[in-house]
């Protein structure tokens, strides 16, 4: 990975992890979300997951289940290390996760004080320990990219986005657009960097010509 003390190797990845359901969340290897936890079966899970080596896997329930009580949820998820946590006086838990690497569900386990363990397989995705590199069409990319989010009016560092390395930048924007529940499972089961980046340009530039149907809709 980054070659930080604290990375795990492929070996270090436990069988089990918690799991922590939510509609349109995507983490992402490498990526990094902040996480507000204030469900009393979610803080024991936090507080459970701080022993070594702090993972929590982030899945997405399938499509219009909602996040309410045990939703089935995809099989696909990405597991993400406790890298920031900070308790609060109302009780809540703030907490940063940093991506480390998806998994397959291979068995969901019973409950444990309300939160949900599940039996994980990592041997599809071993490579996402290792930074991917190269095989992103960037100039495309960046066309999409600039009439999204003149559209979204979000205000945008250029410069600092020219300096962004691929990996990074694809899987910042993959994480942080809106982009449908659906079409974000699609982007975290990407096989390799160049396909996850040419699915996000594909659903940039389909967001634009939709924007451009509907001004013209207006006009007629």
């Amino acid at each position: 990975m980054s070659g930080s003390p604290f990375d795990l190797s492929f070996d270090e990845l436990p069988p089990v992890i918690p799991i922590f359901p939510l509609t349109g969340v995507l983490l992402l290897p490498r990526g990094r979300m902040p996480l507000n936890i204030f469900e009393p079966r979610y803080l024991a899970m936090v507080s459970d997951a701080m022993a070594y080596p702090r993972l929590i896997g982030m899945v997405q329930p399938r499509e219009g289940q909602g996040d309410a009580g045990d939703p089935p949820g995809y099989q696909t998820g990405c597991a993400g290390r406790i890298t920031g946590f900070g308790e609060l006086d109302d009780g809540r838990y703030e907490i940063t996760l940093t991506g480390v690497a998806r998994f397959s569900i291979a068995e969901e386990l019973p409950p444990v004080k309300g939160y949900r363990p599940v039996r994980v397989d990592w041997s599809r995705f071993r490579g996402d320990l290792v930074p991917a590199e190269g095989g992103v069409d960037r100039e495309r990319l960046l066309a999409a990219l600039k009439p999204y989010l003149k559209r979204h009016k979000v205000k945008t560092d250029w410069d600092a986005i020219a300096k962004t390395p691929d990996d990074r930048l694809v899987t910042s924007l993959s994480m942080v657009c809106p982009f449908a529940p659906s079409e974000k499972q699609g982007l975290l089961e990407a096989e390799s960097l160049p396909a996850r980046a040419g699915l996000l340009t594909a659903l940039l530039e389909m967001a634009g010509a939709s924007a451009g149907t509907e001004r013209a809709d207006v006009r007629h």
